[in-house]
């Protein structure tokens, strides 16, 4: 049986996507490309910006502080000494002091020397309160000394003690007969006549001699004597042909030195004096300057030239802990090469010094730089 033919479905057109397209010129695809990669970034960004907001807002937010505390309890301090009175700055300035002044301890004082003194001069200065006496020195000449004496060298020790010598009594001497004062009582007048009546009668008298002193009665003794009254009423006896020894004035133990010029004294009255603490330097440093004083004039004595006067030599030198002399050379001066070679001389030919003690070390080092000026003389 035959099947009837039917039409053939027709096939509806479907719905296509619409999508631009790319124009085969370049300059017009490569503007196309351009437009969609913009559109493409900004709907990029209006996706994700929430996102990123809502990130940064947690990430700033600041989390509350947990509610506890914690109670540290401080140590207890120990209780704090009562401050000690810092120690007086020692002195540092070196002066050599009157060793005929009197052992006193200043209670202030900016210089250091062998001896403790205080200042003081024989005749006071008004409203004066320098630390020095006054004197009239050389303004042109720089001194730490305030006295000059001369020294006396040091005995070398014995080296063996000697047996002490029996004492043997001296021979008896008869003392010499005391000198007598002669002395002639007043002379009378002798009254001579004669036998004529007319004639003029006279009176002689003995004159003594005029060295011959008046009494009541007559002495015989040598007229040279003579008897002096002292100051305090006492008779003395001068015999020109025995004279006595001369009263001495005591020396002072003191370095041949010029004195200092200082117009500012003190009103304290006494030897003069500086105001000066004792310290160990400083008497280290007095016997140097006397060692180095007595072996510069011994020099002196021994050359045969001497130099011209007002010759002014410095001599600059380092001294170590253990009293020796590391490094020495004279100034550069007028002074001619033998003055320079002995004052050199003055300060070598005596060292070491001696060591140095503890708290010097630890005051001074190990070791100071030094300049002794040597004046010259007319």
């Amino acid at each position: 049986m035959p099947t009837p033919t039917t039409a053939p479905k027709t096939r509806r057109p479907g719905r296509r996507w619409i999508w631009p397209r790319w124009s085969r010129d370049e300059d017009t695809r490569s503007v196309q490309i351009g437009v969609v990669a913009t559109l493409l970034v900004h709907l990029l960004l209006l996706l994700t910006l929430p996102y990123l907001l809502r990130r940064t807002a947690d990430t700033v937010a600041v989390k509350p502080a947990d509610k506890t505390f914690n109670i540290e309890l401080a140590p207890e301090e120990p209780e704090t000494p009562l401050a000690q009175p810092k120690p007086p700055a020692k002195p540092f300035k070196f002066v050599e002091v009157n060793p005929d002044a009197p052992d006193n301890p200043p209670d202030q004082a900016e210089n250091f020397g062998a001896q403790n003194q205080q200042v003081a001069q024989e005749k006071p200065t008004p409203d004066g309160k320098s630390d020095a006496p006054a004197l009239d020195g050389d303004k042109e000449k720089q001194s730490t000394a305030i006295v000059s004496g001369r020294l006396q060298p040091p005995e070398p020790p014995s080296r063996l003690a000697q047996p002490e010598p029996t004492p043997v009594a001296p021979p008896e001497v008869e003392p010499a007969p005391s000198q007598k004062v002669a002395q002639t009582p007043v002379p009378g007048f002798e009254k001579l006549e004669g036998d004529d009546p007319d004639s003029i009668g006279s009176t002689v008298a003995k004159i003594p001699p005029p060295a011959t002193q008046r009494g009541p009665e007559e002495v015989e003794g040598s007229p040279d004597v003579r008897e002096v009254v002292a100051f305090n009423g006492q008779v003395v006896r001068i015999d020109p042909r025995r004279p006595q020894d001369r009263e001495r004035v005591a020396q002072r133990n003191a370095r041949p030195a010029f004195l200092r010029d200082n117009q500012l004294g003190t009103q304290n009255i006494g030897p003069v004096a500086y105001n000066a603490k004792w310290s160990e330097y400083g008497s280290y440093l007095q016997k140097l300057i006397e060692t180095v004083q007595i072996q510069w004039e011994r020099l002196i004595v021994q050359s045969s030239v001497y130099p011209p006067p007002g010759t002014i030599v410095r001599v600059t030198f380092i001294i170590n802990d253990k009293g020796e002399i590391t490094d020495i050379a004279p100034g550069d001066g007028e002074a001619p090469l033998q003055a320079k070679r002995a004052c050199v001389s003055a300060i070598t030919a005596r060292a070491p010094y001696g060591k140095w003690s503890d708290d010097m070390v630890a005051v001074l080092g190990h070791e100071q730089e030094m300049t002794f000026t040597f004046y010259y003389s007319p």
